[in-house]
């Protein structure tokens, strides 16, 4: 989501050097772009590396758009004179008049970030620049497995660990429903979702788990039809693809997290406890949130907007 408001950033501070501070494990979206210098720091252990390296290079201003009270820190100490940042507090010179509390989606808050220091607005439009050969190894994999561009489907059922109230129940189920449609799975993401992926793909689907990088599972999405999602990194990633985006939505709130242009293709259920912003959901519950959400509803909105 932050990729259009760096790109701004860049449209407004055009010939002047700007430099991304990020965690080593975001560093690789980045390896492509042009005019931009990437530095990674570790987010735990390096707080004094870290102070050192930005006193060191006398930044004239510092957008900080995560404002956490880590990076509120770095830029009290960082000696630049104009800080800009999310909240009403010390030590931003620049920053929306009101604190945040999740009344709007936080790509818009960002741009009432960007605004406070007389930026004008972001579009709602990921941007992840991917090399050649790295596009290439995407459409190889395509190849070697007999998918067609536009005729299989990106999903990701996973969460990261402590968020296991985010994953819908009937991923499995849904696959098996399209690939009887002549429209086979892919299931995407890290690590943390290999066991889960190789369930999945043992009943249906195609089993991508880190095979590609963040730019080339948005070249993956560039060549499906759709992808089908929960609330996550790769959600966000694949909304870069200029494809639909089907998430589905439970314990946490769509209307501040949708990934940016896809609003419209959320789905989720009106409840009184959704949502909860809860890692898990208390048994008496039942998951109600996404294990009410049936794949025969999916499969609907998906007829009804043209894709099967």
């Amino acid at each position: 989501m932050a990729t259009t408001l760096i790109r701004r950033l860049q449209e407004h501070h055009a010939g002047a050097g700007l430099t991304l501070l990020t965690a080593p494990a975001f560093a690789g979206l980045f390896r492509h772009w042009q005019g931009l210098r990437v530095v990674a720091f570790p987010r735990k252990g390096a707080m004094w590396q870290t102070l050192r390296w930005v006193r060191g290079e006398r930044f004239d201003r510092i957008y900080d758009l995560q404002s956490s009270d880590r990076s509120a820190l770095l830029c009290a100490l960082s000696g630049a004179p104009e800080r800009v940042g999310n909240h009403p507090r010390f030590p931003y010179t620049h920053h929306p008049p009101d604190r945040y509390r999740g009344q709007c989606h936080i790509f818009e808050r960002m741009n009432q970030v960007l605004a406070s220091a007389g930026v004008e607005p972001a579009a709602p439009q990921p941007h992840l620049p991917i090399a050649e050969e790295e596009r290439e190894a995407v459409l190889e994999w395509v190849r070697w497995q007999g998918l067609e561009a536009g005729r299989f489907v990106v999903c990701h059922a996973g969460a990261s660990p402590r968020w296991v109230s985010k994953r819908w129940p009937h991923f499995a189920a849904l696959a098996t429903a399209l690939a009887e449609r002549g429209l086979p799975c892919v299931w995407a993401g890290s690590e943390v979702d290999e066991a889960l992926n190789r369930q999945l793909a043992d009943q249906a689907g195609i089993d991508a788990t880190a095979r590609f990088s963040l730019p080339q599972l948005a070249e993956l999405g560039r060549q499906a039809r759709f992808a089908v999602t929960t609330d996550s990194a790769p959600m966000h990633v694949l909304s870069a693809s200029g494809i639909p985006v089907y998430a589905l939505f439970g314990p946490t709130d769509w209307r501040r997290n949708h990934a940016l242009g896809q609003a419209e293709r959320v789905l989720y259920r009106e409840l009184d406890c959704s949502p909860c912003s809860l890692e898990a959901c208390p048994p008496e519950r039942g998951h109600a949130c996404l294990a009410g959400i049936t794949v025969e509803q999916v499969l609907e909105r998906l007829q009804e907007d043209g894709l099967i």
